[in-house]
């Protein structure tokens, strides 16, 4: 039961990362371009596919990567094993803080010259893939909570943490699939949706936020204050 309630989280946690503005309008900007240089609505739906692959693929690999680079030194293993029931309780609270933009950060960019943008697109399929890539990892700060700050510490205190950041990933990619879907198929009022759901990630982040402060207490209050 728990496996699949922290399954169910990591997908949210990935959905929730994909609707939040600044990785929502990275999506639409490089869907909508890919559109633009295929005229074939399978091709453009398989160049949808490819980057929301490549975004999944990152995710899942970085994840992967950490987890596993921590879980195989003995020492960080067992200090874990020891003090991350503790460690979850600030963490939450801190990504609640992030979510609920009371602390807010400016991470540096990552930008792709113009002339690589062109020749990945230009390149079909594989360059969508390298493009939702390349493009998953220039982390915003509400991504970056909601990865560093709350799926690590979930996949690294639970037994099927590899999985974890494979759901979160397929969670990412669910919404720009849509929107592939939605390009693909001729929707041309994306601004419209971009807004509703622009509106919708707001209520939905700040509930998660406030969900994630209420347990990082609890945990507080278990763990660290011993107050239960």
């Amino acid at each position: 039961m728990e496996s699949l309630i922290a399954l169910g989280l990591a997908l949210w946690l990935g959905i929730l990362t994909s609707i939040s503005p600044c990785p929502l309008a990275t999506n639409i900007a490089a869907v909508s371009f890919l559109s633009k240089k295929i005229v074939h609505p399978v091709l453009v739906f398989i160049s949808g596919l490819a980057y929301t692959l490549g975004r999944v693929v990152a995710y899942a690999v970085l994840g992967w990567i950490i987890i596993s680079s921590f879980l195989n030194v003995p020492q960080v293993a067992q200090f874990l094993q020891k003090y991350m029931a503790k460690s979850l309780a600030p963490l939450l609270i801190i990504s609640g803080l992030f979510l609920l933009e009371v602390i807010t950060i400016k991470l540096p960019g990552v930008a792709l010259p113009q002339k690589h943008h062109n020749k990945l697109v230009e390149s079909g399929a594989p360059g969508a893939f390298l493009l939702g890539v390349v493009f998953a990892l220039a982390f915003c700060p509400v991504s970056a909570a909601l990865f560093f700050g709350s799926l690590i510490p979930l996949a690294l205190n639970s037994k099927s943490g590899i999985i974890l950041s494979f759901a979160y990933g397929v969670g990412t990619g669910l919404p720009v699939l849509a929107f592939a879907v939605a390009i693909a198929f001729g929707v041309t009022s994306m601004s419209h949706w971009f807004n509703r759901i622009t509106k919708l990630e707001l209520y939905t982040r700040r509930i998660t936020g406030v969900i994630f402060i209420l347990v990082g207490l609890y945990y507080s209050g278990i763990y660290i204050l011993k107050l239960f």
